[in-house]
């Protein structure tokens, strides 16, 4: 009898030990804004649990997962709207910045309106977006790498370019030269991720750049599992059913011309250390360079784009590392084919796409995307740019990006891959 009793109270200390650690852990994950419903939030049926969507893929969820949707669906509290204080804050901030930064004082930016021209139809826009997107993802016929893995196959560090954002509900996978400096710094006003002054940021422009893309200022999923431990995985798929997930992309050849200006046409000291050095000796056979970047410069020692393009191509730069984040492939830094984006903008129409995106994420009235950058490189760049690369390399180039041409609806540069 008293054998029996022990074990009853030891199964009850041990189920109230367990409720405890589940309340502490997900106090810290921060329930409160889990759920929060944003314009792209699914439909479910009354009795569903918020976030999952009736059917085949509630059933296909592991026990874990379910366990903690209903977890979390008990405990829901309806937090739709962050604090007075502040929103004030927000709202006040949201006029024409004062650009206090060197490189943007330099750039320059266009606060031009857009609105009034190149109307276009956003909602059928998104959807002949996605539809292009999702064909191709169950297009067998249509292969490239990593296409055909699961979220779950994904390593960890591949995963460090989706932000989240708790307070709002919102993942965004940010693509290096499409406008992420500013989306970033979108996010970090939306999350309150950083303080000025113990005040949350409200001014996409007052954050500094080299805040901007400290790591550490964002949450991303490749932090989950430090975080969360075995749960980072389960966590990371019911975020991603009830999150409003976005990118944006831009033609890959203009992007990749893009970077080359970015980091190799202007003194970059980190750049010409890991890349122009081994470009330059490689490529264009110098020996002894300086060991720093303006030394380089003012010998008149640039990589050129032709050297860019032999390194892109060389068999032997995938071997060493992967591609660095400015010239990685889309379809690399934010599996367009693992994961369902609710909303692909293009850096095309990034003025229409942006205003049109803050709507929707009901936060327009916080907040207004930062300016473009006069100077962008433009699409009608490209002709000039690969005139002197040879036809072969072309061709190979595009074959090194074509998924990304293709799943995000960008025309095959014909010009430029025939004589």
């Amino acid at each position: 009898m008293t054998k029996a009793r022990l074990l009853r109270l030891s199964v009850v200390l041990v189920s109230i030990f367990m409720i405890l650690l589940i309340i502490v852990y997900w106090d810290n994950v921060g329930t409160a804004h889990f759920y929060l419903h944003t314009s792209f939030s699914r439909p479910h049926s009354s009795g569903a649990i918020p976030g999952i969507t009736a059917g085949e893929d509630w059933e296909a969820l592991p026990d874990v997962d379910e366990f903690l949707a209903k977890l979390l669906g008990s405990n829901l509290k309806q937090n739709s709207s962050i604090s007075q204080k502040t929103e004030q804050l927000l709202i006040q901030g949201s006029s024409k910045p004062v650009v206090s930064n060197l490189e943007e004082n330099v750039r320059g930016y266009d606060w031009s309106t857009h609105n009034a021209r190149n109307s276009l139809d956003q909602e059928k826009l998104q959807i002949e977006r996605q539809r292009t997107l999702r064909e191709f993802c169950a297009n067998s016929s249509f292969t490239f790498p990593t296409k055909e893995r699961s979220f779950d196959d994904i390593p960890n560090y591949e995963l460090n370019h989706l932000i989240v954002d708790d307070r709002h509900g919102i993942i965004y996978c940010y693509v290096p030269k499409v406008a992420c400096t500013n989306w970033k710094r979108v996010m970090i006003v939306l999350s309150e991720s950083l303080l000025d002054q113990g005040v949350p940021y409200r001014n996409p422009l007052d954050i500094p750049r080299e805040h901007v893309h400290n790591t550490s200022t964002h949450l991303t999923f490749n932090k989950f599992w430090r975080r969360y431990g075995k749960f980072s995985r389960h966590l990371m798929k019911i975020k991603l059913k009830k999150y409003t997930k976005f990118l944006f992309v831009r033609d890959p050849f203009v992007r990749l011309i893009s970077a080359f200006r970015s980091k190799f046409e202007l003194e970059n000291e980190e750049f010409y250390r890991r890349f122009a050095i081994p470009m330059l000796k490689l490529y264009s056979n110098h020996t002894n360079l300086p060991t720093s970047v303006s030394e380089a410069f003012g010998a008149g020692l640039k990589v050129s784009f032709s050297d860019f393009i032999q390194y892109l191509l060389d068999p032997r730069t995938e071997k060493m590392a992967p591609f660095n984040e400015h010239w990685r492939q889309v379809y690399r830094l934010c599996h367009p084919c693992q994961i369902d984006y609710d909303f692909i903008g293009k850096l095309e129409t990034l003025d229409e796409d942006a205003a049109y995106l803050l709507q929707l994420l009901k936060v327009d009235r916080l907040l207004r995307f930062p300016p473009s950058y006069r100077n962008r490189t433009a699409s009608s760049w490209e002709d000039d740019w690969f005139a002197k690369i040879p036809l072969a390399w072309r061709q190979q180039l595009y074959k090194l990006y074509e998924a990304d041409f293709v799943l995000f609806g960008y025309p095959k540069p014909e010009n430029l891959l025939k004589d």
